[in-house]
């Protein structure tokens, strides 16, 4: 099985920045090419893939959210966009046990990809509302 460890090698593996977050044993903060940080965290029998994307308030959102099902749909594989009381989120679940090196850099790939070509989308929208 899998430890935090194994976690911590793939990153250093990925040639990626990140440090753990002061604290929380077992949650690293991976630096991306902006100002964002993807959380991921070691939960055993999990590990949480986790990017904060934006507050939504309490006007009418359904623009933003139609785009958010389109590209679960249609533009993401590894992760998914949700809600989070008023947080939009983008992330992800992989199972820790049998979790291998390609599966993680596919996602954090996918999350960097997201953040470079959906989110700036997704703030229009949100400024539109």
């Amino acid at each position: 099985m899998r430890t935090v460890k194994d976690v911590e090698a793939y990153l250093g593996r990925l040639n990626r920045e990140f440090h753990e977050a002061e604290g929380q044993p077992g949650t690293f903060l991976v630096h991306t090419s902006g100002k964002t940080h993807i959380a991921l965290r070691v939960d055993p029998p999990l590990v949480i893939v986790r990017v904060h994307i934006a507050d939504v308030g309490k006007t009418n959102h359904s623009e933003l959210f139609r785009r958010l099902l389109q590209l679960n749909a249609q533009g993401l594989i590894h992760a998914s966009y949700g809600l989070d009381g008023d947080r939009v989120v983008l992330s992800s679940a992989l199972e820790l046990e049998n979790l291998d090196f390609n599966e993680i850099e596919a996602t954090l790939d996918e999350i960097d990809i997201a953040l470079a070509q959906q989110v700036p989308e997704l703030v229009k929208l949100l400024k539109q509302a």
